[in-house]
């Protein structure tokens, strides 16, 4: 996900879209002890999305 769309996110789309990259990055934990993951690559993605959101939230905070 792009910075600039992040920036343009109201903070309550934020928050929903923390909520589902969590609720994603523990489904994808769950599919990789099992077996069943698809793409490993995935994984990699989600964490650094929410990075990034969060980076977003903190400097947000600090204005």
């Amino acid at each position: 996900m792009k910075t600039s769309k992040i920036r343009e996110m109201s903070d309550a789309e934020i928050v929903s879209m923390l909520n589902d990259l969590r609720r994603e990055k523990l489904t994808l934990a769950i599919q990789a002890t099992t077996g069943q993951l698809e793409k490993s690559a995935r994984v990699r993605q989600v964490r650094r999305e929410i990075a990034q959101l969060l980076t977003e939230t903190t400097r947000r905070a600090a204005n």
